[in-house]
C-alpha cells in the first residue's frame, strides 16, 4: 500500500490537522497507521507538528512507542523559513531522511507523510516539496482553504500535480462561515469537479477514496 503524502495550497491551511483526522479515520477501518514529517521549520524546543503526529501515532499504533520524535521529524531548522532559506541554503541529509522513513514504514499498514508549507517551497535550490512526493513513491492529498482566493490556489497547485503526473486527491479545510463559502466558491467547484470532499462534512467518503487510490494508485483529483 503505497503512502499518502499530505500537501496544502499554503501554509496554515491544515495540513496536521488534515494528518490527524486521517489517522483516526484510518485507526477507525482497522490499519495500523504512522505519521513522518521529514522536515519541520521554526522549531524552538521541539517541532510542535511533528510531536502531535507522534503522540496520535503512539495512541494509536503500540509499535510507535519506541518511536522518537527525531524519527518523526529527522529534519529541523529553527529559522520559520522555506527549508531552502531555514539552511542557508546547505546540502539536506537525504540518508537520515530515507533512513527514518524506512524505520517508520515499517511499523504501520500506511504512512502518513506531512510536507511543509505548499508544493513549490524550496528544499534545495532544484528540490521542491513536491519532489517529496515522487521521492517516497507516494500518492498525494491536496488540502486547500475556503477563503477568498481559493479557487486560484487550487487550480495552481492541482496544476502543478497534475503536471508531473502525480496520483493525487484534494480536499476543503473548511475555516469560516460555509454560507460565504456556497455564495463565492462552491458553484464553481461543482461545475468544474465531479467529486468535492471536505474535512468536516465528507470525512468518511474522502477516507474510502484514499485507501483506494493508495492501493490502486488511481487519480482522482
Amino acid at each position: 500500500m503505497k503512502s499518502l503524502f499530505i500537501t496544502a495550497t499554503n501554509t496554515n491551511v491544515g495540513k496536521t490537522y488534515a494528518t490527524l483526522k486521517l489517522l483516526h479515520a484510518l485507526d477507525d477501518r482497522g490499519y495500523k497507521v504512522g505519521a513522518f514529517k521529514p522536515i519541520e521549520t521554526g522549531v524552538d524546543s521541539a517541532p510542535l507538528d511533528a510531536a502531535l503526529l507522534l503522540q496520535t501515532c503512539q495512541k494509536l499504533n503500540p509499535n510507535f512507542k519506541s518511536i522518537t520524535i527525531e524519527d518523526i521529524c529527522p529534519i529541523q531548522f529553527s529559522l520559520p523559513a522555506a527549508p531552502y532559506v531555514a539552511n542557508s541554503g546547505k546540502t539536506i541529509d537525504f540518508d537520515k531522511i530515507k533512513e527514518s522513513y524506512n524505520k517508520i514504514k515499517k511499523q504501520c499498514d500506511i504512512l502518513l507523510i506531512e510536507g511543509a508549507g505548499g508544493l513549490l517551497v524550496p528544499v534545495l535550490k532544484d528540490f521542491y516539496i513536491i519532489d517529496f512526493i515522487k521521492h517516497f513513491d507516494a500518492h498525494a492529498l491536496l488540502v486547500t482553504h475556503d477563503k477568498l482566493g481559493c479557487i486560484n490556489e487550487t487550480l495552481l497547485s492541482l496544476e502543478a500535480l497534475k503536471s508531473r503526473n502525480i496520483s493525487h486527491n484534494w480536499c476543503i479545510n473548511h475555516f469560516e462561515d460555509t454560507e460565504d463559502f456556497k455564495t463565492i466558491t462552491l458553484p464553481f467547484y461543482q461545475d468544474h469537479f465531479t467529486k468535492i470532499f471536505s474535512l468536516q462534512n465528507s470525512l468518511d467518503a474522502l477516507t474510502e477514496q484514499l485507501i483506494t487510490n493508495c492501493h490502486s494508485n488511481r487519480d482522482s483529483g
